[in-house]
């Protein structure tokens, strides 16, 4: 296949240029090998500054709560610098509480001696810092082009006829990996009957850097903290997490009346909701594909699995990805090994495979217990919380695992 006359030989080609794919990307490129990036987008695109934001819509609905583990990344590859450069937004607490009981935890970071929790980025400004450093770096990038086909025999055939050869195929293509599809790669789903709700909102009072999260029998609801350029912090990227019928209901109503929904369901939390963007609703359901690695082929981020968005973690599992897949390529490398060996793959999946599964086992018997309303469990999940938000040793634990503030 890497010796065809009519296709472009590399190393790796990774397919997806967004935050994962470009991040893998250019990590493999500073290792040595030689990488290029197919990406749908063009770069004119990727790397176009947004306006400053002074109103709701400015922002851009889609956020990442980066933890301290996906930013010491992000460092490590140059492009954080570029983050800080954009839009952001570091919480320094987090509160989550039952809005059916009495239940509340409330996280600092000062009692995990850290200076933020994490940090809500849009997920443009992570592209865009990413593909400045792409454009600088050895990364062979094809933009504004998508992918027609992938095999074994033939690599990676690209829209406009060129052809892509390598020994090593990367999917990073999202949660509808065609790549994934073309291998015949099984996954296990499920729908959980749920739509989140996301836009950015304004309110009277300040979010104070803090991360707002509650749970109702339908669903939860996120507020996340927003910054814009002239440092107002009133504005919250939402993520409200709703039964279908709930979801659509509330899609429904005008802005006037989701606002007020909004309101109730933050308990006034963050006073009145002055301004709300435009909503966008998409469908919850949770996947995981068998194996994340075939001859030839590796996945990461969505593309391998995607989790209920209630705990945020999403975009830090992928860059967990990230991490594991270029740790073991480096290896690889200086053990002189292709980078398609089987055992190389085969422990970049034993790596990720189980915690990822940990995590969405985890999210999943949240979701299941805050969605039930016998009177046992009601008790039993309320003070557990209160049980936990004393114990300040073992929830400091859990915090400093879940933000990736210990290694």
């Amino acid at each position: 296949m890497t010796g065809k006359a009519d296709a472009q030989s590399f190393d790796i080609v990774v397919v997806g240029g967004g935050m994962i794919g470009s991040a893998l990307a250019l990590g493999l490129s500073r290792q040595g090998w030689r990488v290029s990036l197919v990406e749908g987008a063009s770069r004119d695109t990727l790397l176009q500054a947004p306006e400053p934001a002074s109103a709701v819509d400015d922002f851009e609905p889609r956020v990442s709560a980066i933890s301290t583990a996906s930013q010491r990344l992000l460092e490590s590859l140059g492009a954080w610098a570029g983050v800080l450069e954009g839009r952001h937004c570091g919480y320094r607490e987090m509160t989550v509480w039952d809005g059916d009981g009495t239940g509340r935890i409330h996280f600092d970071a000062a009692e995990l001696h850290a200076r933020a929790l994490g940090t809500i980025v849009e997920n443009r400004h992570i592209v865009r810092a990413l593909f400045r450093e792409i454009l600088a770096s050895d990364v062979t990038l094809f933009d504004g082009v998508r992918v027609r086909g992938w095999s074994p025999a033939r690599g990676v055939e690209l829209e406009d006829g060129r052809r892509l050869a390598a020994r090593l195929v990367i999917g990073a293509d999202g949660a509808n990996s065609r790549l994934r599809q073309w291998a015949g790669m099984p996954t296990r789903e499920w729908d959980y009957d749920q739509q989140a709700i996301v836009c950015t909102v304004r309110t009277t009072r300040s979010h104070r850097f803090t991360a707002w999260q509650r749970f109702s029998l339908t669903g939860p609801l996120a507020f996340l903290p927003l910054l814009n350029e002239d440092l107002d912090d009133k504005f919250c990227s939402i993520v409200w997490s709703q039964d279908t019928a709930e979801a659509r209901r509330l899609m429904a109503l005008g802005d006037e009346a989701f606002r007020a929904e909004l309101e109730r369901a933050i308990e006034g939390e963050l006073g009145v909701v002055t301004a709300v963007s435009r909503r966008f609703a998409f469908p919850l359901r949770q996947r995981h594909a068998k194996d994340y690695v075939a001859d030839g082929l590796a996945l990461v981020g969505d593309a391998a699995h995607t989790i209920h968005p209630l705990a945020g973690q999403g975009a830090n599992l992928g860059y967990g990805d990230v991490r594991a897949l270029l740790e073991e390529l480096e290896r690889a490398m200086a053990r002189g090994l292709v980078p398609d060996d089987k055992l190389v793959l085969a422990r970049y999946q034993r790596r990720r495979k189980g915690e990822n599964l940990a995590m969405m086992t985890a999210m999943e018997g949240f979701k299941q217990l805050f969605a039930r309303d016998e009177l046992p469990l009601r008790w039993l999940r309320n003070a557990g919380m209160r049980w936990l938000d004393r114990l300040g040793p073992v929830k400091n634990r859990i915090a400093a695992e879940a933000m990736g503030l210990v290694d």
